[in-house]
């Protein structure tokens, strides 16, 4: 397994569109266990391949985490996801990313959803998913499809965490 560097905000990178994945084979295998060694050590709840650079509808979580002592992890891999269902009732966490380091904000979601996807063995499989797993896994699938979190908030708050963002890069470079 290795560490891969995760791409953040205002990268263009991070607004491409992710293709399907045609073969759950060992290199995508071998990209999930290394996503999910990077999700940990961020530390982070969820990863989505094209944070660090890999354009498919793949992406890694664990709401549980493994700083949670009291629980064990509780990895989830999801290839090529899709949405079959969205509540209308709404739900209302604040979120971060790991792709927007140090930046958060509340964000309206549906409470529920379903979702079609393959696993790791690139069976077909199908999730209810309520709660900050329902949160998590739309965030997720909105970085495949080219949207951060920061897309949902207004334009006067996503402007000034960009131009944070944007300070920040510059300085470090």
């Amino acid at each position: 397994m290795a560490l891969l560097s995760i791409i953040t905000a205002p990268d263009p990178r991070l607004k491409i569109i992710s293709t399907p994945v045609d073969d759950v084979n060992g290199e995508i295998r071998k990209l999930i266990a290394d996503m999910y060694e990077t999700m940990y050590f961020a530390p982070g709840i969820g990863l989505a391949a094209i944070q660090v650079g890999v354009q498919k509808r793949l992406l890694v979580l664990d709401i549980i985490g493994k700083g949670d002592k009291d629980n064990d992890p509780q990895p989830l891999a999801i290839i090529n996801p899709e949405i079959t269902w969205a509540s209308d009732n709404d739900a209302c966490y604040e979120e971060g990313c790991l792709s927007v380091p140090e930046h958060y904000a509340d964000v309206v979601r549906p409470a529920e959803i379903k979702l079609n996807y393959l696993d790791v063995d690139g069976k077909k499989q199908k999730l209810h998913a309520d709660g900050l797993l329902a949160t998590c896994l739309q965030h997720e699938i909105d970085h495949l499809d080219g949207i951060l979190f920061v897309d949902h908030i207004s334009a006067l708050k996503r402007n000034m965490i960009l131009r944070k963002l944007l300070k920040q890069k510059k300085m470090a470079s």
